[in-house]
């Protein structure tokens, strides 16, 4: 497949372009910042674009297969990312270029809470990072409206975090997946390995899905 990775300079982007070279895709790495994207093997496709531009994004998805969309905004800009999510389905509206949103865990529902998000459950999410967590929402909320692209919204667990690929992982939709310990966690390495999975078996077209060990 071909298959266009924004934010590829970041932690789950970069990784993403890796999973998906090893399995023989061919990837188009992109972001805001040209010289960030350095380091790629060669045969990346290397391309800068600011997705708050549609005009852009049309021209750059045009010909993928599938788009993954792992852009994060600054650090104290957070709420952009709700803006900037929506002039990417606006980017891409008159293609049939499938898209996967790497979003947050605000939005999934505790178990055993009756129905708490994860963003009023200071357990998982500290009061002081409430407004990343609202970000997040905001973002999920954009993907739910009725804008016409074949899209996936994919929420990580609580903690996501930099370690090994072991290949295992299990699968939600709306709740926060916890382990016999309580915990909700799973390593980059392993969340792009459900990810290109998902990009190679369509399991949730249109939908949104967890993952986590």
């Amino acid at each position: 497949m071909n298959i266009l990775v924004l934010g590829a300079a970041g932690n789950v982007g970069r990784r993403t372009v890796m999973e998906a070279l090893s399995r023989g895709h061919t990837v188009t790495a992109s972001g805001r910042n040209r010289t960030r994207l350095e380091g790629f093997p060669p045969g990346v496709d290397v391309q800068e674009l600011n997705i708050t531009d549609p005009a852009a994004v049309t021209k750059l998805v045009d010909g993928q297969d599938v788009v993954v969309n792992a852009t994060r905004p600054p650090a104290g800009e957070e709420q952009m990312v709700a803006g900037t999510t929506r002039s990417l389905l606006q980017g891409m509206q008159t293609s049939s270029t499938r898209l996967i949103v790497v979003g947050g865990a605000a939005s999934l529902a505790v178990p055993g809470t009756g129905g708490r998000l994860l963003l009023d459950d200071p357990r998982f999410l500290s009061p002081d990072l409430r407004h990343i967590g609202q970000a997040s929402l905001d973002q999920y909320l954009v993907c739910q409206q009725d804008h016409g692209v074949d899209c996936t919204y994919l929420s990580p667990p609580a903690d996501l975090f930099a370690g090994e690929r072991t290949g295992s992982y299990r699968l939600g939709r709306d709740e926060l997946l916890l382990d016999a310990q309580g915990r909700s966690r799973i390593s980059m390495e392993d969340f792009v390995v459900a990810l290109l999975d998902e990009i190679e078996l369509s399991r949730f077209r249109n939908q949104r899905f967890t993952v986590a060990y």
